[in-house]
């Protein structure tokens, strides 16, 4: 809690360089800080005989030197992102911008957590097994769920670039360029996990139930990337137009009430880790629907160029 600031004071460096599409900067200073971070948290813990607060301390160390760093870089640029110290000051303007289109979204984020928990504390009733098993496949899949999510937040990068610009009829191709290029990225990396899938599991458990349960955990989930990926990019496209609120609603209410429900009548019928899976393809797509319906109904690159 103590490093949230620099986490957060390098979040905000990072979505400044990604606006003018420069994304290799902070992927290069994230990864010379995650080499410190390991080196540290060996050092804290086999040197010093730290325990859990060694690996923290290790990893607010790190955040905060890739926040320094990044900080640097936008100091001594030429670009149009260089921060001067003269322009260090409160916008009020900027501030209730900044708060409308990302409050909804933090708000989403929050909540989706306690759908989560939800999911976890379910599975966590059905013993030790499917709990590692979980945690196991989880480990695998949010490695590709990064990958699928980044061409979401590029999405909204570019189409908030072209709407700032008055290049409209750009948005619409952004959209669908960024739909196929993440469904042959995602697919590939589908591909390749599902081949290796066990064997990746096996990194975390030698125990052929742990293996097998966590690769049915794969296969469910893999099989719902699809709707997730519509409904990400649709709602990082009307992000990017500044509609914040409205995706993460229907979000909320896809996702989130969806799964609450499934877990709360579903579940009790057929108390299965299958059956909790299911909830993650159900309210990925229901998602997808409500958001996909949202974009018909409002249309916010035609009504941009009307």
């Amino acid at each position: 809690m103590l490093g949230l600031p620099v986490i957060l004071l390098y979040n905000f460096e990072a979505a400044i360089f990604r606006s003018i599409g420069e994304t290799r900067i902070p992927l290069q200073v994230l990864a010379f800080s995650g080499v410190i971070n390991v080196l540290l948290n060996l050092f804290f813990v086999i040197v010093l005989k730290m325990n859990v607060n060694g690996v923290a301390t290790a990893t607010v160390i790190s955040n905060a030197i890739s926040a320094f760093l990044l900080l640097q870089k936008l100091i001594k640029t030429d670009k149009v992102i260089r921060i001067r110290k003269a322009d260090l000051r409160f916008d009020k303007d900027a501030a209730g911008r900044i708060l409308r289109i990302g409050l909804p979204t933090g708000i989403q984020a929050a909540v989706f957590s306690i759908a989560n928990i939800a999911i976890q504390a379910s599975i966590n009733s059905l013993g030790t097994v499917v709990m590692a098993a979980s945690s196991a496949a989880f480990n695998i899949e949010i490695c590709v769920y990064d990958i699928l999510n980044s061409f979401s937040q590029a999405c909204t990068t570019f189409v908030g670039q072209n709407f700032g610009a008055g290049q409209f009829k750009r948005c619409k191709k952004i959209l669908l360029l960024c739909i196929a290029e993440d469904a042959i990225t995602t697919a590939s990396m589908i591909a390749v996990v599902l081949f290796f899938g066990k064997t990746l599991l096996r990194l975390f458990s030698s125990d052929p139930q742990v293996i097998e349960t966590g690769y049915l955990r794969l296969l469910i989930i893999f099989s719902a990337y699809t709707f997730t990926m519509l409904y990400e990019n649709m709602s990082g496209y009307m992000r990017g137009f500044g509609i914040s609120l409205v995706p993460a609603l229907l979000t909320i209410i896809g996702v989130c009430g969806v799964r609450l429900l499934w877990i709360a009548f579903v579940f009790p019928l057929d108390r299965t880790f299958k059956t909790i899976m299911l909830a993650y393809p159900i309210s990925l797509a229901a998602a997808a629907v409500l958001i996909f319906i949202a974009l018909m109904k409002y249309r916010p690159s035609k009504r941009a160029s009307a």
